[in-house]
C-alpha cells in the first residue's frame, strides 16, 4: 500500500566542509535542520561571503528551478545537519504547485542571477547607477 510518505535522507557536514562549488551542476537542494552555512564566491583568489543560511533555510534550490550551474559555493560554518532534497522530489513538488507561483519563482531566480552580473568582481560592490547604463 502506498503511504504517500517520501523518505528523505539527512547529511551532516562538519564545520569547514565545502558542500557545493560555484559553477557545478546542481541536482540536490538542502534544508538546514541545525547549523549554519556560508554562501560565497571566489574573486581574485579570495573568498567573498555573500551571506549565511541557518536553521530552516534552504540552499541549492536555484539550480533545480532553472537548470543552471550553481552560482555560488557553500561551506558549513558550524557542524550542519541537512535534509537532502533530490531533483526528482523537488521537481515533483514544483509540478504540483500553482503555475502562477512557479512562474514567479522562475522570475525571482532569473532576477537574482542577473543581479550578480551587476557586481564588480574586484570589490563586490553594486554598480552605481551610471555604471549600470
Amino acid at each position: 500500500m502506498e503511504s504517500g510518505l517520501t523518505i528523505l535522507r539527512r547529511e551532516v557536514f562538519r564545520a569547514g566542509t565545502v558542500i557545493m562549488r560555484e559553477g557545478s551542476p546542481g541536482s540536490l537542494a538542502y534544508v538546514i535542520e541545525s547549523g549554519k552555512v556560508a554562501i560565497w564566491r571566489e574573486t581574485g583568489g579570495e573568498r567573498l561571503t555573500l551571506g549565511f543560511v541557518g536553521e530552516g533555510g534552504i540552499f541549492g534550490e536555484m539550480a533545480l528551478i532553472d537548470n543552471q550551474p550553481r552560482m555560488a559555493s557553500v561551506s558549513a560554518v558550524t557542524d550542519t545537519s541537512c535534509v537532502v532534497v533530490s531533483e526528482e522530489i523537488f521537481k515533483t513538488k514544483l509540478a504540483a504547485a500553482d503555475p502562477f507561483l512557479v512562474g514567479l519563482l522562475r522570475i525571482f531566480v532569473r532576477n537574482i542571477r542577473s543581479l550578480t552580473v551587476h557586481y564588480r568582481e574586484d570589490t563586490a560592490a553594486p554598480l552605481d547607477e551610471t555604471e549600470a547604463r
